[in-house]
């Protein structure tokens, strides 16, 4: 929903956790990238705004920060 085919531009790359668990690496794969995110959540981009449900293939959703990006579900 949000068009992004790569975990890392979900991720908040200024965080402590992102340099100190070494991730910024290209040989990473995108699985191994989501387990670090399912285990250190406070590296997920947030909040993430949906527009319909989840299980509708023409729900969007946006990164709401900057606040400015909901505004395209409205």
């Amino acid at each position: 929903m949000l068009g992004m085919a790569d975990p890392r531009s979900l991720m908040r790359k200024k965080e402590a956790e992102y340099k100190a668990l070494n991730i910024d690496n290209d040989n990473i794969s995108p699985d191994e990238l989501i387990k670090v995110m399912r285990l250190t959540p406070k590296l997920i981009e947030r909040p993430i705004v949906i527009k319909g449900s989840l299980d509708n293939a023409d729900s969007l959703a946006v990164i709401g920060r900057p606040p400015e990006n909901v505004l395209k579900l409205l």
